[in-house]
């Protein structure tokens, strides 16, 4: 049967000279994994760069019951990054996204919602030429709706607000019986980003300690409630491209 979807590649593996193993994730049918064969060849018009982490596709396939590998027929790039490519911090930040989504994602069922969300703010990403720093962080807890455990959107001021409950996630002016919590001022930040959109995150202003405070705060979030996610390997580089001795001037930081 031929399949006409979207996709948005998760990951890519070399399979012998001339292949790839490549994992996207469709909008039709979930994750799935195909064989994509003469990658090299020069007369292919299916080129490697294809491939590359969260680069969004149009594909056709031809999908077979019970197949493990799919094969594909026809394969081209739904919108061509425009910025990333020239841009450090970017290509940190999705590569990074990449290994979260990678990790967390592994349905073989379709979720449009989830899909429409993840190709429009990738577009939205790459063509924001400023004030992207945060991006990550909102995108992170975002992504918390579609995997079942948003934090509770909560009634307090943020002037209110001591402790995150990692557990529950909610925030709070008391402490929580267990000790899977957050506490101090910098979950005000934390709470203000949880309460942004993507305008109002760009004028959200954090420091380089209130950043990887929300970062670290975020994946030991995602570790609880996600047992299988295991360490995060992106995000020591990620930190070190942000690091303010490095951020380019246009970052908004």
């Amino acid at each position: 049967m031929l399949v006409h979807t979207k996709g948005i590649v998760f990951r890519s593996i070399k399979y012998g000279d001339n292949a790839l193993v490549v994992k996207i994730f469709t909008e039709e049918l979930g994750i799935q994994s195909y064989m994509v064969k003469g990658i090299r060849s020069r007369r292919s018009k299916t080129k490697p760069s294809f491939f590359e982490p969260l680069t969004l596709l149009e594909i056709e396939a031809d999908q077979k019951p019970n197949r493990q590998l799919q094969h594909l027929k026809e394969v081209r790039v739904a919108h061509a990054w425009q910025h990333i490519p020239f841009s450090v911090e970017k290509q940190s930040i999705l590569l990074f996204l990449n290994e979260i989504l990678y990790k967390s994602i592994r349905e073989e069922v379709p979720d449009r919602e989830l899909f429409s969300w993840l190709f429009h703010s990738l577009i939205w990403f790459d063509l924001e030429e400023i004030r992207f720093i945060n991006f990550h962080l909102l995108f992170l807890v975002r992504l918390t709706r579609f995997l079942g455990f948003y934090p509770e959107v909560s009634a307090l001021q943020e002037q209110e607000v001591r402790y995150f409950d990692l557990q529950n996630g909610n925030f709070s002016i008391h402490q929580p019986a267990h000790s899977y919590f957050s506490e101090g001022h910098l979950v005000q930040k934390f709470f203000r980003l949880v309460h942004s959109d993507k305008e109002s995150v760009k004028t959200l202003t954090l420091t380089t300690a209130e950043r990887r405070f929300i970062l670290d705060l975020l994946l030991s979030y995602y570790q609880i409630h996600l047992p299988g996610l295991g360490n995060i390997q992106s995000v020591e580089v990620l930190r070190m491209v942000l690091h303010p001795e490095n951020l380019s001037k246009n970052t908004g930081s």
